[in-house]
């Protein structure tokens, strides 16, 4: 069993930016591809980012290209997403995911659907004011 917490959300003004973590509570996360999902109210849980055990390798939704950033360091047990320039359709509550589909790859990722996560985490509200 693999837990996970995230941390970080708040409230910002549009074109700030905040870093979500996301701590896990095994040391077998490294082997684990991690994502970052959200979930607007009413809405579906939606992909954002995913990235490699080695952090070699990373995806992300045409929606945040280029404005999010994710990152993991193993050692830490911790994967990031760095977001900037946060715009007005950004606040939902942002989940970190572990996935065992290409555990142990550089270069294979998981899809961007939720079935190919295995573990989340409780979330955490990210609100963005104009």
């Amino acid at each position: 069993q693999v837990q996970l917490v995230e941390s970080g959300g708040g409230l910002v003004q549009a074109g700030a930016s905040l870093r979500l973590s996301c701590v896990a509570s095994r040391r077998t996360f490294s082997n684990y591809a991690m994502g970052w999902f959200r979930q607007a109210p009413g809405k579906e849980r939606d992909f954002l980012a995913v990235i490699t055990w080695s952090g070699s390798r990373t995806r992300y939704a045409d929606s945040v290209k280029g404005r999010f950033t994710i990152s993991r360091d193993n050692a830490k047990n911790t994967v990031y997403l760095q977001m900037n320039s946060l715009k007005p359709e950004d606040p939902a509550v942002y989940y970190c995911a572990a996935s065992s589909t290409w555990a142990g790859s550089t270069w294979n990722l998981p899809g961007e659907g939720t079935n190919e996560y295995d573990y989340w985490g409780q979330g955490t509200q990210v609100t963005v004011f104009s």
